[in-house]
């Protein structure tokens, strides 16, 4: 042989008597990608997050859910089954999502103009788009 590396090719691998051997795991995480961007896969997913616009409800719609709530604070203490849609509002931009919600209603809290849910839940009354449920009937 008569390549530039002849003289060290066969002499025995070095070992530190300073420094510990690395572990596998500790050797391949050296070569691991990594996130040159911190934070923009985040940036990312949130801009392209959608939200919904907040509809306003037309007169009609308003009179019905007006009819139903006076039918739901007449039935409180019966704490009746309920579906509510309502609009809530998002954090961090413009815009938010309907969510529908059934459970059981604990009480109307005017002052604080919610309504509290058996399960502590607590929906703006001024946010509430629908309430469903056999309590209203058919014609209400």
């Amino acid at each position: 042989m008569n390549g530039p590396y002849d003289d060290i090719i066969d002499l025995p691998h070095h070992v530190s008597a300073a420094h510990p051997q690395m572990s596998m795991t500790e050797r391949a995480a050296q070569f691991s990608p990594f996130a040159a961007l911190t934070g923009y896969h985040a940036a990312i997913e949130e801009t392209a997050r959608l939200t919904d616009e907040r509809i306003e409800l037309d007169e009609d719609a308003k009179a019905v859910l007006d009819r139903r709530r006076q039918i739901l604070q007449a039935a409180e203490s019966e704490r009746p089954q309920v579906s509510v849609t309502y609009f809530k509002k998002d954090s961090r931009k413009d815009g938010g999502a309907y969510r529908t919600v059934s459970g059981r209603i604990k009480k109307t809290d005017e002052y604080r103009r919610v309504l509290v849910m058996e399960n502590g839940e607590e929906i703006p009354l001024d946010d509430i788009a629908g309430l469903d449920g056999e309590l209203f009937g058919e014609n209400s």
